[in-house]
């Protein structure tokens, strides 16, 4: 960490500046970090983080885009479950960080944006440059996607709105927020510093209990149920919640499902699971929800459509219980809450509170359960030579991680269901949330970060498709300036193949010729050099893997280096398909 002087402790100065406030006002927060990509919007408070705080809580992570700089962010936050500090650059920076910004809207992360704009006051503007860097109401570029911005007009309020901004951002559900500085309140000049009440009385609310009698309906339908089913949806990273949802199954003798795009919420070798779904419900998993007598929705990705789909308009079903406060920030600019849930019980709260409740209600009145031991899985080797499909990539990678406790940050597209051996609340932290190609490296990297953060010896491993990054691609240099040990696995066709697949459907269904579909797809003449990329970005690579004879090794070696302290990257030439299978058919 490159730290500077204090102005006591050097300097001597004791001009307090607008910024100095705002810059404690973060330091008062905790936070460890703040990512940022220079801006002279923002010049004020760069130069109080580093002359007034001295580079320290927080620190600044220099970045090389603020789409990275909010990727960083939305990783730490899937680790730790709690908001870190964010700047961008006026309008511009904005916009750029805008797509990192929807990511963590639909993915319900926390997260602090500082944002700045030129002088509000036309008179101070110096010519052109701050004119076009000085935007009217500049947070509604991003006000469909935040939970809240706000453009303070003093270091006073500025503090105010930073309290109230970490407030609604760690509150559940989670979002980002905005709050942007005019640059004239950065720089102004103060006599003594605002007279402010303490930070303990500005506490995020707690999550709130269920209502009574939703708690009991609830009770009534699960306390005889035979065949109960949950989904095990948006959750924290905290180990008793986790605990709870596998007691909760015994208790019930229930089956369970996890989403695909969503961070764990179940083991994948517990007896009760059935195995992971998207949006697509088929096989067994379908079969175990139709055969439900009693369903709990565990703040289900798009509960509304997952019901229509097993249980069309006017079919039987059983009693729906539905526990989520999503709702709570369902906006009008973008649909990403989903259908809206016809259920029979709504219970208002985070999944973890109405567990616990739950639990405490039913142990009573269902027999007591043993503990189910976790299985272990016994994976097909792939062939011994010859190309690499994801199939054989995925086997290769559950045989090779073996033994090891692994946090995988993202898998690409076209991944094989119940492809990763997942037991704890960090085994996968699940997709970029908003569908934004090139988030997966910055994540990464800002799990790592987390992880270091909270003391865990956990591996970071990014499952990533070459198109997502290369687009990502400088993020990984952050790996390399915070000494962060991960390991960026690339799923390497040289294609945009999700479109590429598109473009295969859309041929065949009106005639035309499918063979064609890799025209405008395809990364080739020249294919980039992935792993030189990466070298020159401070990374050890190893040389691109073609053949299957020399897969497991390379795997092998790949996860010494990280767990010698190497950021790594390791380049697989799969061929361009999507699997539609599962890896491991779950009993």
């Amino acid at each position: 960490m490159d730290t500077a002087p204090m102005p006591d402790e050097e300097t001597g100065s004791e001009t307090l500046y607008g910024s100095d406030v705002i810059a404690d006002a973060l330091r008062e927060q905790d936070f460890p970090y703040i990512a940022l990509n220079p801006g002279a919007s923002y010049r004020g408070l760069h130069d109080s983080l580093v002359n007034h705080l001295g580079n320290r809580t927080p620190e600044i992570i220099t970045c090389m885009h603020e789409e990275h700089a909010i990727g960083i962010a939305q990783g730490y936050a899937k680790v730790t479950d709690k908001a870190l500090a964010v700047a961008v650059h006026s309008n511009v920076g904005l916009m750029h960080a805008s797509m990192g910004i929807f990511n963590a809207w639909c993915d319900r992360i926390p997260m602090l944006i500082i944002g700045a704009t030129g002088p509000v006051d036309a008179a101070r503007r110096r010519p052109w440059i701050e004119w076009i860097h000085t935007t009217t109401d500049q947070g509604g570029m991003v006000r469909g996607y935040t939970k809240w911005d706000d453009q303070p007009g003093s270091p006073e309020a500025a503090v105010e709105s930073i309290r109230r901004g970490v407030q609604l951002a760690n509150s559940r559900p989670s979002g980002p927020v905005y709050v942007n500085l005019d640059v004239s309140v950065q720089e102004m000049e103060l006599s003594e510093p605002p007279k402010l009440d303490p930070l303990s009385l500005f506490q995020t609310p707690a999550d709130p209990e269920p209502p009574a009698a939703a708690l009991d309906q609830a009770v009534e339908i699960l306390k005889s149920a035979k065949r109960p089913f949950i989904f095990c949806g948006r959750a924290d990273r905290s180990e008793a919640g986790w605990a709870d949802r596998v007691r909760l199954a015994e208790m019930l003798g229930a089956r369970t499902t996890a989403h695909m795009k969503l961070p764990a919420a179940f083991p994948t070798t517990h007896p009760c699971f059935v195995g992971e779904t998207g949006w697509r419900l088929k096989g067994k998993v379908l079969d175990a929800i139709r055969n439900a007598d009693a369903i709990v929705m565990l703040d289900w990705l798009d509960a509304g459509n997952t019901i229509k789909l097993a249980f069309p308009a006017g079919t039987p079903r059983p009693p729906i219980i539905h526990v989520s406060n999503d709702f709570l920030i369902h906006r009008g600019w973008n649909m990403d809450y989903g259908g809206l849930p016809a259920v029979d019980v709504n219970i208002p709260t985070v999944p973890e509170t109405a567990v616990r409740r739950l639990i405490e209600r039913l142990e009573p009145l269902r027999p007591a359960a043993a503990p189910m031991p976790l299985k272990k899985w016994d994976i097909p080797a792939p062939a011994d030579k010859g190309e690499i499909g994801l199939m054989d990539l995925a086997r290769a990678f559950c045989r090779a991680s073996e033994g090891r406790d692994l946090t995988i940050t993202s898998r690409p597209l076209g991944w094989p269901t119940n492809a990763n051996v997942i037991e704890h609340p960090l085994g996968f932290l699940g997709h970029t949330g908003g569908g934004g190609l090139g988030a997966g490296t910055s994540i990464a990297v800002g799990v790592a970060l987390g992880l270091r953060e909270i003391g865990s010896d956990r591996t970071t491993v990014a499952i990533l498709g070459d198109g997502d990054y290369t687009m990502g691609l400088t993020a990984i240099w952050n790996a390399a300036t915070l000494k962060l040990p991960v390991l960026f696995l690339i799923a390497n066709n040289h294609s945009y193949y999700n479109d590429e697949d598109h473009q295969i459907k859309v041929a065949i269904k009106r005639r035309r010729a499918p063979e064609n579909a890799p025209i405008g797809q395809r990364m080739q003449g020249p294919e980039p050099d992935l792993a030189g990329l990466a070298r020159s970005l401070g990374l050890e690579a190893a040389d691109p893997v073609f053949d299957l004879a020399d897969l497991p090794t390379a795997l092998e070696k790949a996860f010494e280096r990280v767990a010698a302290g190497a950021a790594y990257v390791l380049d697989v030439r799969v061929r361009p398909e999507y699997i539609g299978a599962a890896m491991h058919d779950l009993d």
